[in-house]
């Protein structure tokens, strides 16, 4: 290889650099004399509304949670059923799990309550274990309590009975 006619790596770099620098010098330049630079939009944040961000604003209300203990139909394969009543004070925390007061499998016939499901009581590897598994132990890492509030995002899921009755080519419809 003729060593010759090739830039060295070193120089490359320190022109690219450069050409970097100088670009950034004429996009940040100052306006022109009688020129006026545009107003600075403030920076809006979707999730807030019309509140530029640094703007203290009160929380929208918290929807009080459904208590009618009236169990609802899942939405798709696996989800974990929801929370039908409050657990507002409830504890739940590695000294104590209230709600296994009344879901626990020697609780359930007294309380009336539906038992958790024996993959609670199996560790990762499928051994069933006498006490409920610490992977399990937090319910409300996945089953949340329910409230009457308006979606915050348009949804348009179409669970699988109703997608199989679809007429071919359309999406969700019903025959």
């Amino acid at each position: 290889m003729d060593r010759s006619r090739t830039t060295p790596v070193p120089v490359l770099v320190l022109v690219a650099l450069c050409l970097a620098a100088a670009f950034l010098l004429v996009g940040t330049s100052a306006p022109a004399q009688g020129q006026a630079k545009a107003p600075a939009q403030p920076l809006v944040d979707p999730m807030r509304g019309a509140a530029p961000v640094p703007t203290v604003i009160s929380p929208p209300p918290i929807f009080p949670t459904e208590n009618k203990d009236v169990r609802r139909a899942r939405q798709f394969a696996m989800q974990p059923p929801t929370i039908p009543h409050t657990i507002d004070g409830y504890q739940v925390d590695k000294a104590y799990n209230r709600c296994m007061t009344c879901h626990a499998r020697t609780a359930v016939q007294e309380s009336g309550a539906i038992p958790v499901s024996v993959t609670h009581y199996m560790d990762r590897n499928n051994n069933v274990l006498a006490e409920i598994s610490p992977r399990r132990y937090f319910c409300i890492q996945c089953h949340v309590a329910q409230a009457d509030a308006k979606p915050l995002v348009n949804n348009t899921f179409v669970d699988v009975e109703r997608l199989l009755k679809r007429k071919p080519g359309v999406l969700g419809s019903s025959q």
